[in-house]
């Protein structure tokens, strides 16, 4: 065998033997279903009281958006696709035109934490009463 066809193969099972390894790993970081996705998962609280520092949390559920709904959110599906419709704007969930809620001050407060499409989220609201609080959006804040 030649001298040149020597080194030829010499580096070819070199190069392969160093960076065979490297790329099959590095090929699934890159092509793996998670890393497609930014990251979506959120905690929701909900509480009696004007503030939620002033309140004790009473039900907390999880929700995660990607790549697909989970969570211990009751209507996990229909809340990521309320939230996807509003870009995970809170505020703009619209209310329900059919609710019928009575005046009653009881008030409710509901935190938001966790990062929604790759940012972080930090959101509290307070309703006037549990009905309130339910007519707003179908499902992100009825659990």
């Amino acid at each position: 065998m030649p001298n040149t066809a020597r080194w030829a193969a010499t580096i070819t099972l070199t190069a392969t033997a160093v960076c065979g390894p490297l790329t099959g790993s590095a090929l699934a970081a890159t092509h793996s279903p998670a890393a497609l996705y930014a990251p979506s998962s959120l905690v929701l609280t909900t509480g009696h009281g004007e503030f939620a520092a002033d309140s004790t949390p009473e039900r907390a559920v999880t929700l995660s958006c990607a790549p697909t709904a989970s969570g211990t959110h009751p209507a996990a599906l229909s809340a990521c696709i309320e939230l996807r419709s509003t870009g995970g704007d809170f505020d703009a969930l619209a209310t329900r035109g059919d609710a019928m809620c009575t005046r009653e001050y009881d008030p409710v407060v509901v935190t938001v934490d966790g990062v929604w499409q790759g940012k972080r989220v930090s959101y509290e609201r307070t309703f006037s009463n549990e009905c309130v609080k339910n007519s707003y959006g179908t499902a992100v804040f009825t659990f």
